[in-house]
């Protein structure tokens, strides 16, 4: 049995176990044989006896049965009224839309509504991210089903031996591209299109920026509200307001403005829950704090700004559009680059050496929006101190770099002291849902810092999505051209 460490609780050996587990059973490929004869085989990265992996097995087994005993799963007394209004509307309808906002417990409640509708057979749908969240969740819960959790991407992957009695997809509204279906939305609807399952939809926000997100969610199930309509463009005929708008000189069909009466349609079908509801009475306090960049990189800017085009012995950064030149300055105000060749580097460490000045000693969260912005926050905070990974997060005292985008839904930072932004996204769903990745019902009051260039254009986006609006080439037009 591995000793318990100084600090740990059960649950912090088990994640600390099973952490332990995943770095010894990696594999790495390696040649064996030579010449003609030589062939590439898998083999374990480290080696380890018999004895060690076992040890960790029976290790991860105890501590999960003791976290378990500890925490009797309970449910709230919403969540038991939306279990049986949700088991009796999946039964009714074949599908369910769940729009729990986040820290609603949206997941405990769907796993509790599979268990009532009696399957046997379920797959859980969600982001790479969240799979051992919720594998967490069926553990406590333990219901009389079995279930596969898989991220979208692998949905592929799923082999026909097993007939799924019921599909939950989580973050349903990923699946809300328009006018075009995603990649994500086309392989939903074949898998549906197979196993002819029941189907429950999770988000707690289904439609974030348009009404007409809700079509792409949902067009695979066989009795869904729209299925008179078999494609989107006819659709349209009927939910959507459908106008022009001039982009580069060209008129193009605009598809975003959905109907209320979409939502009327779901209606039937959806249960709807909010924070205030659930008794959520959260305060965020949020903090703008500003940095200075290196003269240096404040000199591209200008050059940028004044000539569209900066150019060095090996790379051009060029910016002969609006839209490339808001998104070059976006990254050169947080000190990074993605040059025309395709090639991108960090150019300032201003901001990941003020974040780590400034939040010595605590526990933190940080969001960052470009690639080479985790880099410059790895190279300020080193390996000891940060990861991108968040059963290690959990289970150790290093800070967690999340990319936005993909952090901002489906994982909870609860155990973080605050979270911080390198960086800011234009999306106001990015805003609205990534500043709440610490809330529970036990802890209402949170502190969000925003880590913004004196000069810069986070501030103007930061105005924007407030509002619950994206910043868009006409806002940066307006105020910086």
């Amino acid at each position: 049995m591995i000793e318990r460490r100084l600090g740990y609780n059960n649950r912090r050996m088990w994640q600390h176990c099973e952490l332990l587990q995943s770095i010894v059973e990696q594999k790495v490929m390696t040649k064996v044989g030579r010449g003609k004869n030589a062939v590439n085989v898998e083999v374990y990265k480290y080696k380890n006896n018999d004895d060690v992996i076992k040890n960790i097995s029976e290790s991860i087994d105890y501590y999960r049965i003791e976290t378990m005993k500890e925490k009797k799963l309970t449910f709230r007394d919403y969540q038991k009224e939306i279990i049986l209004k949700g088991t009796e509307m999946l039964l009714q309808n074949k599908f369910l839309y769940l729009a729990m906002e986040v820290r609603t417990g949206k997941t405990l409640t769907s796993l509790a509504i599979a268990e009532k509708v009696n399957v046997n057979n379920v797959l859980f749908v969600t982001k790479k991210k969240a799979i051992s969240s919720i594998e967490s969740d069926y553990a406590l819960f333990g219901p009389n089903y079995n279930v596969c959790i898989i991220n979208y991407e692998s949905l592929h992957l799923v082999k026909d031996d097993q007939q799924w009695n019921l599909i939950i997809l989580d973050e349903a509204h990923s699946m809300g591209a328009f006018p075009k279906p995603s990649q994500r939305a086309l392989i939903v609807r074949d898998t549906i299109k197979k196993y002819k399952p029941m189907v429950i939809l999770l988000s707690g926000t289904p439609t974030p920026e348009s009404y007409s997100q809700m079509y792409h969610q949902v067009y695979g199930i066989p009795n869904n509200p729209f299925n008179e309509f078999p494609s989107f463009y006819k659709f349209c005929s009927a939910y959507v307001k459908v106008t022009e708008k001039k982009i580069n000189g060209l008129f193009i069909r605009d598809y975003s403005k959905g109907l209320q009466s979409i939502l009327d349609k779901m209606k039937p079908y959806t249960i709807n829950y909010t924070q205030l509801e659930a008794g959520f009475k959260v305060k965020t306090s949020e903090h703008v704090m500003y940095v200075e960049l290196k003269d240096s990189t404040y000199k591209i800017i200008d050059k940028l700004k004044k000539d569209l085009v900066v150019e060095g012995k090996e790379e051009v950064i060029l910016a002969d559009t609006a839209v490339k030149l808001m998104m070059k300055l976006h990254q050169l105000y947080s000190g990074t680059i993605k040059f025309e060749s395709g090639n991108s580097m960090v150019l300032d460490l201003s901001k990941a050496e003020f974040i780590k000045e400034n939040f010595k000693g605590k526990k933190i969260g940080i969001f960052y929006k470009f690639k080479e912005e985790l880099n410059a926050l790895s190279q300020v905070f080193g390996a000891e101190n940060l990861t991108n990974d968040l059963s290690v997060f959990e289970s150790t005292d290093k800070n967690i770099a999340l990319q936005i985008v993909s952090g901002r839904e489906g994982i909870s930072l609860k155990q973080a002291d605050c979270l911080v932004y390198y960086n800011i996204d234009f999306s106001a769903t990015s805003y609205w849902q990534s500043k709440d990745r610490m809330t529970t019902k036990d802890r209402l009051d949170n502190d969000v810092y925003w880590i913004f260039t004196k000069g810069g254009i986070e501030n103007d986006i930061y105005k924007t999505v407030i509002k619950k609006k994206d910043y868009t080439i006409n806002h940066f037009k307006k105020t910086l051209l």
